[in-house]
């Protein structure tokens, strides 16, 4: 972490899993605002997502103040984990004006994702019916017979699963993108980062993580 750059989001964890949403974004409310002006607190408590919060300030001195002094703070007994966010927060970019929805772009790139998809589907249409005898292999042991990509494709996920939810999980690491969903198919979606090499440190440490325990994600590189 040692190499984020300062920030005004600063990201804390190791918080106490069963306090209400409400009841943890006032508590940290309560802690965090003797640094600062603060814009917004995320949290989510979604599995695996659960103790974890972002916590948005006015400006970065701010941000800079809680992380230093607070790191190791004992909140409900437990010691919280701080360090920068890596991106910047949609509430600071609209703050300066800077924000951009990228509606158009995402799209296009929603239509490319159902097109690999489709092409996927087909291939292994055309692999059944080259050879409908031939004995089915668990998705879980099927050699990745795609060449790295920057494009993971994701499978077997809970169909509450939402872009939100993906991207807090994705994000930690370096190079994270975005995440595409694909709405007439729930359960799965495309994940971006910036190369194939940074997806493929993604697609190792997360290959099948457990959204639920029925829920383990299969993650292969997209087709190009």
């Amino acid at each position: 972490m040692a190499d984020i750059p300062p920030n005004q989001t600063i990201y804390v964890n190791n918080l106490p899993e069963k306090l209400k949403k409400d009841e943890l974004k006032k508590a940290l409310h309560s802690v965090f605002s003797q640094f600062g002006k603060i814009l917004d607190i995320v949290s989510l408590k979604t599995f695996r997502l659960r103790g974890q919060a972002w916590v948005v300030f006015a400006d970065v001195s701010s941000a800079s103040s809680a992380l230093r002094q607070m790191q190791g703070f004992p909140f409900f007994s437990k010691a919280m984990r701080i360090a920068y966010c890596k991106g910047k927060s949609d509430v600071v970019a609209k703050a300066e004006g800077t924000f951009v929805p990228r509606t158009k772009d995402r799209e296009k790139r929603k239509a490319e994702d159902r097109a690999r998809e489709h092409k996927a589907h087909q291939a292994k249409k055309q692999a059944t019916a080259a050879d409908p005898n031939a004995p089915k292999v668990p998705a879980e042991n099927i050699v990745q017979e795609h060449p790295p990509h920057k494009i993971l494709f994701v499978e077997n996920l809970p169909s509450a699963t939402n872009d939100r939810m993906l991207t807090k999980l994705f994000q930690q690491f370096p190079g994270f993108c975005e995440v595409r969903m694909v709405e007439t198919k729930p359960g799965i979606s495309f994940i971006e980062y910036e190369s194939d090499t940074q997806a493929s440190v993604a697609m190792s440490a997360l290959q099948g993580f457990k959204i639920t325990a029925q829920n383990a994600m299969r993650l292969t590189y997209a087709k190009k």
